[in-house]
Parts: structure tokens; C-alpha cells; sequence
């Protein structure tokens, strides 16, 4: 288990339920964006959000969005040590640092100082782009060692500097690159990891490289918090998230519905009859959470699949079988099916 820090009221690690993260994408001088953002965010269910502060206009702009939002702020910074120590002073939540383009070790004991004063946890990012000379010599190229060595020799300045509130991340946007870096890092230290795949690109193949990257890393037990990096709205790295950690059994989803690819013993319509059942179901107000529900197109593995969920649709010729806790209830025609499958869960659950 990895050491537990506190972003404001949002733990990561120690056990904690892995928080999501997104990142504002708005000019950061731009208060009345910002905060607009911030409260999409809020509303998606974003946990910790980061905004960058590249200047000291910026900066200025935080110190006034700090004031007029209780969610936790991570202040990213890159290069001037100065607009960290600000930014903390300011009220950041946690910053978001990677030491090797800081400076000096001097400037960075004057962040490591001013986050000891707070309370608060930096979070040392390291990534494929940010490599020291000597680690890529020494590798040829970026390499997942590399990544590891170079985030673990960043972790022990700060430690040397007796502050252990730190989160880690690891990121290149090559999925294999960052899960073998992850997983040689999680072996030598016990902070918490913050991952996710960096620059994982467009909306549809960002979410196939996030899925990929941080959902095998939190199955093998790596991960305290994850942020997707897509090229988009950010509002939808949110929803993903919650996707990706309902899929690896971290949150329990509202529904999840189990359908047959469709072959050809399938003798009725079953993609648009799914896709009725999804939308009725998110739509439905009052649902336990963790509801199963099979939408199944044939008698060969329906019957089976629809007896383990607590409601489902085994398809036959045009019509079809509602089935509930294993009982079949009656034989519905085809066009009725999504209907009729709504009502026996409201009557049921009513």
C-alpha cells in the first residue's frame, strides 16, 4: 500500500478511493473562464483540478479563482521556482513540479519550504519530453528505465530535503513505455502515483490509449489517482475516468449492461434495441446502483447471461423473453421489448 497525502479534503494513496483529475485548458489569465471550467468540472465530477500557471499574470488570476472555489487546486509549474512558492502562498491545494527544470537546488528548497509551511504535497512529473542529458545518454533513448531512474532521482532530492508529502507521476505518450515505468518505480518507492497516459491524442484514440495504459496499471495495483490527457473538452477526461474506474471494479457504476456482439443465429434488431435500453436506463431516475442488465440476442448464451443479471432480454425470432433474477416473465415482440423490460424493473424496484 502507498503512503497516504491529502489534496485539501481529497486523500490519494493509503488505501483511498483513486481520485479523478483533469486539468483546466482555458487561458489561465482569464479569471471568468477559469472559473466557469472549474464548475463543469465540479458538476462531471472531477475531484482535484489543475490549472497552469505560466506567469505571474497568471498567477495573480489564481490567487483570485482560489478565493471563489472550494474544489482542490493543483497549481502546475515548469521552470520558475518563484511562480511555485506564489502560487503556494496563494493557496494551492498541491503543486506540480518536475525539480530538474526548476533550477538550482536552492530554488528548489525554497518550493520543498513553502510546501512544508502549508502542509501540502508536491507532485513530481516526469515525462518522456523532460529527461535528463545524463539518463539519456546513459539509455541511448527515452526508455522506461529511464523514465523510472529519472523520476526516482527527482523523489530522493526531495526526500534529502526531509519533505515525504509527494505524489509521482511517470507519463510518455507510448502505453507500454509508461506501464514498464510505473511498474520498475512502484517497486523502489512507496508515495502515490498519479497516472495516466500524456498525450494520448484525439478524443476516440485517446480514450483506447488511456483505457489501455491506466486501466492495466490499476489492475495491477499501480495508481492513487488518474487523469486522461485527451485533446478535448476536458469535461470528458472526466467522464472516462469514471468509465475506466468503473471497468476495473474501483466504482460501482449506476448500470452496466452485458450485450451480445450478434452473430448470425441473431433474429432480431439487438444494436438498436441496447442502445433504447441504455438510454432509458440512463435516463431513469432512482436506480440502485450496480443494476446488471443483459440484452441478448439468441437462445445460445442469452438464457445463461440473462439468469445472472438481475433483469434481462433473451432475443428470439422477432420477439423475445424478459427475464428477471434468472425468471423468465413473459414473451414480448420485438418492438416492445425496451419498454417492456423498463417496466418490470420499475415495477420491481418501485
Amino acid at each position: 500500500m502507498t503512503d497516504r497525502v491529502m489534496v485539501r479534503d481529497v486523500a490519494i494513496g493509503g488505501g483511498s478511493p483513486i481520485s479523478i483529475q483533469s486539468m483546466t485548458n482555458v487561458d489561465s489569465r482569464d479569471e471568468k473562464a477559469l472559473l466557469r471550467q472549474i464548475r463543469e468540472l465540479e458538476d462531471a465530477g472531477c475531484e482535484i483540478i489543475r490549472i497552469s500557471v505560466p506567469d505571474m499574470q497568471a498567477l495573480d488570476t489564481f490567487r483570485e479563482v482560489r478565493k471563489k472555489t472550494g474544489s482542490p487546486l493543483v497549481a502546475d509549474i515548469h521552470f520558475d521556482h518563484r511562480l511555485a512558492v506564489g502560487a503556494i502562498e496563494a493557496g494551492a491545494d498541491k503543486v506540480r513540479i518536475n525539480p530538474g527544470n526548476i533550477g538550482s537546488e536552492e530554488r528548489v528548497r525554497a518550493v520543498v519550504d513553502a510546501a512544508k509551511a502549508r502542509h501540502i504535497p508536491i507532485r513530481v512529473g516526469v515525462n518522456s519530453g523532460s529527461l535528463e542529458k545524463d539518463i539519456l545518454e546513459k539509455y541511448g533513448k527515452v526508455t522506461a528505465e529511464g523514465l523510472a531512474e529519472s523520476a526516482l532521482r527527482n523523489v530522493r532530492l526531495l526526500e534529502d530535503m526531509d519533505f515525504g508529502d509527494i505524489v509521482i507521476s511517470i507519463k510518455s505518450s507510448n502505453v507500454r513505455m509508461t506501464y514498464d515505468a510505473y511498474r520498475i518505480a512502484a517497486e523502489k518507492t512507496s508515495h502515490p502515483f498519479h497516472v495516466g497516459i500524456t498525450e494520448a491524442g484525439t478524443l476516440k484514440r485517446g480514450q483506447v490509449k488511456s483505457a489501455a495504459g491506466i486501466g492495466a496499471l490499476l489492475l495491477s495495483g499501480i495508481g492513487d489517482t488518474i487523469r486522461v490527457s485527451l485533446t478535448s473538452d476536458p469535461v470528458n477526461e472526466v467522464y472516462f475516468a469514471k468509465s475506466i474506474l468503473e471497468a476495473v471494479g474501483e466504482r460501482e457504476p449506476k448500470f452496466d449492461i452485458v450485450s451480445c456482439p450478434t452473430c448470425g443465429r441473431t433474429r432480431i434488431d439487438l444494436e438498436p434495441l441496447v442502445n433504447e435500453v441504455e438510454k432509458k436506463l440512463e435516463a431513469e431516475e432512482g436506480l440502485p446502483g450496480g443494476l446488471r442488465i443483459a440484452v441478448m440476442g439468441c437462445v445460445v448464451n442469452g438464457p445463461g447471461e440473462a439468469r445472472e443479471a438481475d433483469f434481462g432480454v433473451c432475443g428470439g425470432d422477432k420477439e423475445g423473453l424478459i427475464i428477471r433474477k434468472g425468471e423468465i416473465l413473459k414473451k414480448v415482440p420485438e418492438e416492445d421489448l425496451a419498454e417492456e423490460l423498463m417496466t418490470v424493473i420499475r415495477e420491481t424496484l418501485r
